[in-house]
């Protein structure tokens, strides 16, 4: 079994002014029809023996979140909410916790 877990931060600051805080870039259709989440999330449910993916984010972004994967019909194993912004390496340890 195979957990994918998206790290899904960011505050939209670098790509301004198109990407805002409320609206970072990787929920922009930047490169075609899909956004760079949804791109990520298609990637991960294509890998073979895959469940659903658990989803970190920030506590400002999970209705875009959720509304992203309800466009692809994929409903996420969990949403877990950062509810302050601290890099990659406690995201990755709550995801690991959540996964146990």
């Amino acid at each position: 079994m195979l957990i994918p877990v998206i790290l899904s931060g960011g505050s939209g600051t670098r790509l301004w002014p198109l990407s805002r805080t409320l609206y970072p870039k990787q929920f922009l259709p930047l490169a075609g029809k899909s956004t760079m989440f949804q791109q990520t999330v298609a990637r991960a449910m294509a890998v073979p023996g895959a469940t659903a993916p658990v989803i970190l984010c920030n506590e400002e972004h999970r209705f875009l979140v959720a509304e992203q994967l309800r466009q692809m019909g994929v409903t996420p194993a969990a949403i877990v909410l950062e509810p302050v912004g601290r890099n990659t390496a406690p995201a990755a340890a709550v995801a690991a916790l959540h996964a146990a």
